[in-house]
């Protein structure tokens, strides 16, 4: 009895360990990936929260299939009990679904103990992640920011605000234009692209002349600018 005992106890402080190794393993992985995602990224601003879900998926993964092991039934349970979860997030860019696969793929390899499978694969897709940034086919974006302002809804200053946008952006499109204080105002958003030679500290010089204007605010692709 005694001797069952000890080697049960053998065995749990083995699996211990393995369960450690194994959530460690996919944490560095997916913190890797979240690090590559973050120098890859091209839009105006990333999300923290979607950061954070590419390294907790890999651990929540890793941990599912430690749990299944070889046993059908459990993974019939557990594929039961995951149907019931609804994930209504939408993500519109499917580079974002991809690095999320791409971290449950390496959380699912640590959990099979596949650990060069884990460490080979995220090392692949990281470099060509990077490469394909890096690349002809990793263009920048066409437009260099978002600008954001609200005019009264009849406006004389219409006209000079055209001039100052024609004068410093070689492109711009309206994104939204929606009503605010009851219709009193209305509430602009542009993609814009700066003419060569132009900045938009001398873009943002010329849109405070315009008394009319207020709530001006230009994100750009490395930061975003108040006035």
């Amino acid at each position: 009895m005694l001797e069952a005992l000890t080697s049960q106890s053998a065995s749990e402080a083995a699996s211990l360990a393995t369960l450690l190794l194994v959530v460690i393993l996919s944490f560095v992985l997916s913190t890797f990936l979240a690090y590559v995602y973050q120098k890859t990224f091209r839009g105006l601003s990333y999300s923290r929260n979607y950061v954070q879900a590419i390294v907790l998926i890999s651990i929540i993964s890793s941990v599912i299939i430690q749990a299944v092991g070889d046993s059908l039934a459990r993974g019939i349970g557990i594929m039961a009990a995951m149907a019931i979860i609804r994930f209504r997030t939408n993500l519109k860019d499917p580079r974002d679904t991809l690095f999320l696969f791409s971290s449950l793929a390496a959380g699912i390899a640590c959990g099979a103990y596949a650990f060069t499978v884990a460490i080979v694969g995220t090392l692949a897709f990281s470099i060509a992640a990077l490469l394909l940034h890096y690349s002809p086919l990793g263009p920048n974006s066409y437009f260099d920011g978002m600008l954001r302002f609200n005019l009264p809804n009849q406006s004389s200053d219409r006209p000079l605000l055209e001039k100052i946008m024609n004068r410093y952006c070689k492109a711009f499109s309206l994104v939204t234009l929606r009503e605010i204080k009851q219709g009193e105002r209305l509430d602009y958003a542009y993609h814009i692209k700066l003419r060569r030679g132009k900045t938009h500290e001398q873009l943002l010089a010329e849109l405070k002349t315009l008394d009319s204007l207020s709530g001006v605010n230009l994100m750009m692709q490395e930061a975003t600018v108040d006035l």
